[in-house]
């Protein structure tokens, strides 16, 4: 019995998605669940299983296809097996013998879409890499180790190799240029900052922190938070808790423009950006003044490794009332964020560097970082950014406020 393998519906507001990785061909052997095909959209990576054991029968959609909810993507025959359906090991060698293989990762392994592409791309051997990850799970750290160390080996005949599967266009003075379209994510990144910028009066205010005291309590507390709790302390959950107290004094940074309205949100829905190989995402801390500080760091780590792996749902990168990015992490002394539409403020953290300040009329050393909240002037004046900026920073600067919270 012929099964069909439809695209399913998508998420909100996704029209299409394209079709990213087959890891099935016709005539391959297939089981109820496994993967078939990556398709990617503008937020996420939808993995497609196969509806029943079988065989792959044929494709209708390939690599690179656009496609709607609904569309048929192939067809499965239900219940046959790979010789039944004709393709035995006679047949399978004569194939080999015309069609050079590509080498493919170890259907044995359990690969992230992330590391497939990759293998796929490059064009190795999964199963002669040492994974890292948990029960020796591949890593695209782990491929991007075996690569260098496979250039080491191979030397120029290694590069001239990686060169030739590029496309390239050559120029009379012997250079090369190289032409790779945006995928989906980028294109959207694109799309939603120059939406922020053509609708929304964008301005930034800045101001700087003295993070002396989180340190001591970080220095303080982190073995036995580590140990309590399994995570590291770090700074992401004294900023989050820091942002939510400025927040709720100042309900317009976390409220949007509606058309001619101000919605104004009772939650607080905090967005974490996190990079990817893919690009920017900004998955969601769902009411996160009710989340707790190792509450704010498993979270986190969860999403930045989910991120890494292109595995995080819709759900998870769906809404968000404020928007928290930190370009200190990358080694950034001050930026202007551009907000998230439609998201009317941002903030953006940077990296701390000791610094000379004058406390108490001595000069003193402290590690101090630069803060920025970019905002929506067209709904939030000036003074409720600038004072919802010192909030954060009070904040900061004194803890004890977040437990307080005065």
């Amino acid at each position: 019995m012929s099964e069909e393998v439809r695209v399913p519906t998508l998420p909100e507001s996704v029209s299409d998605a394209t079709v990213l990785t087959w890891h099935k061909q016709p005539g391959d052997a297939v089981q109820r669940d496994e993967t078939l095909v990556d398709l990617e959209t503008d937020k996420v990576v939808l993995e497609v299983p196969a509806p029943a054991d079988g065989v792959l029968a044929d494709i209708a959609a390939k690599d690179g296809s656009l496609v709607k909810a609904g569309d048929l993507l192939a067809t499965v025959d239900a219940g046959v097996s790979a010789k039944a359906s004709g393709k035995d090991e006679a047949s399978t060698k004569a194939a080999a013998q015309t069609t050079p293989p590509a080498a493919t990762p170890d259907e044995d392994l359990v690969l992230t879409p992330a590391v497939r592409r990759l293998v796929k791309e490059m064009n190795i051997d999964a199963s002669q890499i040492a994974g890292s990850g948990k029960d020796g799970r591949i890593l695209k750290a782990d491929v991007m180790r075996y690569l260098d160390e496979r250039q080491g080996e191979d030397g120029q005949a290694d590069d001239a190799d990686h060169r030739a599967a590029e496309p390239v266009m050559d120029s009379a003075a012997g250079r090369t240029e190289k032409r790779v379209p945006m995928s989906r994510l980028r294109a959207r990144i694109a799309e939603r900052l120059k939406q922020a910028q053509n609708d929304a009066a964008i301005l930034t205010t800045f101001n700087e922190v003295n993070l002396q005291a989180v340190n001591t309590l970080r220095k303080q507390y982190r073995e036995r938070f580590e140990k309590a709790h399994g995570v590291r302390l770090g700074y992401m959950p004294f900023f989050v808790k820091a942002v939510i107290e400025a927040l709720k004094r100042f309900p317009v940074l976390n409220a949007s423009v509606d058309g001619s309205d101000i919605l104004y949100h009772d939650y607080f829905d905090i967005g974490i950006a996190v990079g990817s190989d893919r690009g920017l995402v900004v998955p969601v801390l769902r009411d996160a003044d009710a989340l707790s500080f190792p509450d704010v760091e498993t979270n986190i780590r969860t999403y930045a490794k989910k991120a890494q792996e292109g595995t995080l749902s819709y759900d998870e990168l769906n809404g968000g009332t404020f928007t928290i990015t930190n370009g200190g992490v990358f080694g950034s002394m001050l930026s202007t964020p551009i907000i998230n539409p439609p998201q009317s403020a941002i903030l953006g953290m940077h990296n701390i560097v000791e610094r000379p300040v004058v406390e108490n009329g001595e000069i003193v050393i402290r590690p101090m970082m630069y803060i920025a909240l970019s905002y929506d002037h067209r709904i939030i004046d000036g003074r409720e950014a600038v004072q919802g900026l010192v909030t954060i920073k009070e904040n900061l600067e004194d803890p004890a406020r977040l437990l307080l919270q005065v």
